[in-house]
C-alpha cells in the first residue's frame, strides 16, 4: 500500500500525529498497542482530525527520527525496534514509524508497569488492556495455548478416556466410509490422547488439560453455545432460543441442527430425480461453528453465540484474530492456532482441516449456493461470520423459473419440514408417473411402507436412501448426497441410523463392496 493510500483516516493499523508531542507517552502507548495486536504505522505530519498533510520541519527531520527512536527504546518493555523512515508527499516531509506484531507479549510502558501500561488497538483508538487480555497476551508471549494448561480440579477418569476414544474412532470410521477408503484405521487409544497432550502424568497421577475437560464434559462453565432465532434482522424479538453445553463436538452438532430447524428447506425436481437441500450449505454452517470453538479465546468467559435472522445466520466467538494475524491473511489461508490441542483433535475427528482453509471454504460454499458473499468481522475481542440468506422473494422467483419443479418449504423444525416435503414430493413425483425410473423408485417406497415394524422409524430422507440403494446397491455416500441434495455428513448420519435399525448392512470392503437392504 502506497503512502498516499494511507492518508484516508485513522484505523486499526493507522494513527496520525500532526507533530511530535513533548510528552512521548502520547505516541509510545500506540507503539505498544500495535506490538500487542496486528502491528501498524504512526505517521507524523498529518492532522488526525482533518487528514490534512501539514508536514514536519524538513531541516530537523533526522533529529526528530532519533528522538522518536530513543523515546520508544527507553519507554517500552520488552524492547520494541520499529522501522522509522522519512517520506515526502505533496512537497511536505513526513515521518512514518512502522511497528510489527511482537512475539514477546505483553508489551507495556515501563513507567506504568504491566497492569496499567499494557495497551491494545480497538478500532482506530488505543485503549488499556483489561486483565483477561493481559493474561492472553502472556500466554502468547510464552507460546503456550490455553487449552494446554492443566485443568485444576478436573479428574481424568477411565470412563472419560474411553468415551472420547470411542467418539474419535466412530467419526474417523465415518470419514473412511464417506471417502470410500479401504483398510482398517488404527484405533485411537489412551496412549494417543496422552501423546496429544490431552493429559499428562505427574507422580503417577494423570493431570487433565483444559482441552480434555472441554472434550469430555461441561466442567468449564463458560464453554457454551447460545443459539437464538429472531424475527426480522435485529435482536429485538426472540422466536426461539436454546443453550447447549457438554463436549464441544456435541455442541457443534446441536447448534448445526438448531440452525437447520430454523431455515428454509428446498425440494427440487431435476430431470427425473428429486433433490432436497437446505437454503444454506450445511457444511458452511458447520465450518463456522468449528472455527468458532477452535479459535475462540477461552480466557474470556463469554459464550459462543449463533443467531438466525431473516437475512442471515450469524456466528460470534469471543476473541479477535490471534497472534497478530490480520483478516486479509486469514482469508488467504494463513492460520495462527489459539488452541493447538483442539485444532489437532478436530482435525483427527474430521471436523476441521489443518491448513487454514475454513474461511475460504465458507466463501466457496456460499458461492456454490448462489448466496451473497459472507461477511467476516474481526474486532479486538470477537470474531463474527455472517452467512447471508437469499430473500424469500428471490427464492420464490427461482421457483417460477423452474417451471413448477421447485418447491420451497419454511424451516420451522426438521419434523415439520419432512412432513411438508413428503407431501410436495408425492405431488411432484405424480407428474412423472410414466417414467420407469421414478416408477421403480416409488415402488421401492411402497415396499418400505409394507414393513412398519422397522421402517416406521425412518424419516423421509432415510426412506429415500433405502430406495436408492435398492436400485443401485453400490452407490457411495457422496453419490447419495448428490442425488438427495444433502451434505455428505447428513447422508453419513442417516446411514448410521438405518444400520442401527438392522435395515442396512455393508457387504465387502468400503471400496469394492455394496449395501444390502434387509427386510
Amino acid at each position: 500500500m502506497s503512502l498516499e493510500e494511507l492518508i484516508h483516516g485513522e484505523s486499526l493499523n493507522i494513527e496520525y500525529k500532526e507533530m511530535i508531542p513533548n510528552n512521548s507517552e502520547k505516541y509510545t502507548k500506540t507503539v505498544v498497542a500495535f506490538a500487542n495486536t496486528q502491528g501498524g504505522k504512526i505517521i507524523f505530519g498529518v492532522a488526525d482530525n482533518t487528514n490534512e498533510i501539514v508536514g514536519v520541519n524538513n531541516l530537523e527531520i533526522y533529529q526528530m527520527m532519533d528522538r522518536i527512536a530513543s523515546a520508544i527504546y527507553n519507554s517500552c518493555e520488552p524492547t520494541i525496534v520499529p522501522q522509522i523512515e522519512p517520506y515526502t508527499l505533496d512537497s511536505k516531509s513526513l515521518i512514518v514509524v512502522t511497528v510489527s506484531p511482537g512475539m514477546q507479549r505483553p508489551y507495556y510502558l515501563k513507567s506504568k508497569g504491566k497492569v496499567a501500561g499494557t495497551y491494545i488497538r480497538v478500532g482506530g483508538t488505543t485503549r488499556p488492556a483489561n486483565a483477561d487480555k493481559i493474561k492472553e497476551l502472556e500466554l502468547e508471549g510464552t507460546n503456550i495455548s490455553w487449552d494446554e494448561l492443566p485443568c485444576i480440579g478436573y479428574a481424568v477418569t477411565k470412563e472419560a478416556i474411553e468415551n472420547l476414544c470411542n467418539e474419535i474412532n466412530k467419526r474417523r470410521k465415518d470419514i473412511q466410509i464417506i471417502r470410500e477408503l479401504s483398510g482398517n484405521l488404527p484405533l485411537v487409544n489412551e496412549t494417543n490422547l496422552e501423546n496429544w497432550n490431552l493429559f499428562t502424568r505427574k507422580c503417577d497421577q494423570m493431570v487433565a488439560s483444559n482441552a480434555f475437560a472441554l472434550l469430555t464434559s461441561e466442567y468449564i462453565v463458560w464453554s457454551k453455545t447460545q443459539c437464538a432465532l429472531f424475527k426480522g434482522t435485529d435482536r429485538n424479538l426472540f422466536l426461539d432460543k436454546k443453550e447447549f453445553t457438554g463436549p464441544l463436538y456435541e455442541q457443534i452438532d446441536q447448534a448445526v441442527n438448531f440452525v437447520c430447524r430454523n431455515i428454509r428447506l428446498r425440494a427440487e425436481i431435476r430431470g427425473l430425480l428429486r433433490h432436497e437441500c437446505y437454503e444454506l450449505p450445511v457444511d458452511a454452517i458447520r465450518e463456522m461453528l468449528v472455527n468458532a470453538h477452535c479459535h475462540r479465546n477461552y480466557v474470556d468467559n463469554s459464550y459462543i453465540q449463533v443467531a438466525v435472522y431473516d437475512d442471515r445466520v450469524e456466528v460470534t466467538s469471543p476473541g479477535g484474530l490471534y497472534g497478530g494475524l490480520t483478516l486479509d491473511l486469514a482469508l488467504n489461508g494463513h492460520s495462527r492456532l489459539r488452541n493447538r490441542i483442539l485444532a489437532n483433535l478436530f482435525s483427527v475427528m474430521g471436523l476441521a482441516e489443518s491448513w487454514g482453509t475454513g474461511l475460504k471454504r465458507i466463501q466457496t460454499l456460499a458461492k456454490e449456493f448462489g448466496l451473497p458473499n459472507p461477511e467476516f468481522i474481526a474486532t479486538s475481542d470477537s470474531f463474527r461470520v455472517n452467512l447471508y440468506r437469499n430473500s424469500l422473494e428471490d427464492e420464490m422467483r427461482r421457483s417460477k423459473t423452474h417451471n413448477g419443479n421447485y418447491s420451497l418449504i419454511h424451516g420451522d423444525s426438521t419434523e415439520k419440514n419432512e412432513n411438508k416435503l413428503e407431501e410436495i414430493s408425492e405431488k411432484n413425483e405424480g407428474s412423472f408417473a410414466n417414467s420407469s425410473e421414478v416408477a421403480h423408485d416409488q415402488t421401492n417406497d411402497n415396499n418400505i411402507e409394507t414393513n412398519p415394524d422397522k421402517t416406521d422409524l425412518l424419516n423421509t430422507t432415510q426412506k429415500r436412501i433405502v430406495s436408492l440403494l435398492k436400485v443401485n446397491s453400490k452407490l457411495s455416500a457422496e453419490s447419495l448426497a448428490e442425488k438427495l441434495g444433502l451434505s455428505s455428513r447428513s447422508v453419513e448420519y442417516n446411514i448410521k441410523k438405518i444400520k442401527d435399525l438392522g435395515i442396512l448392512v455393508r457387504r465387502g470392503s468400503y471400496k469394492d463392496g455394496y449395501w444390502q437392504v434387509i427386510f
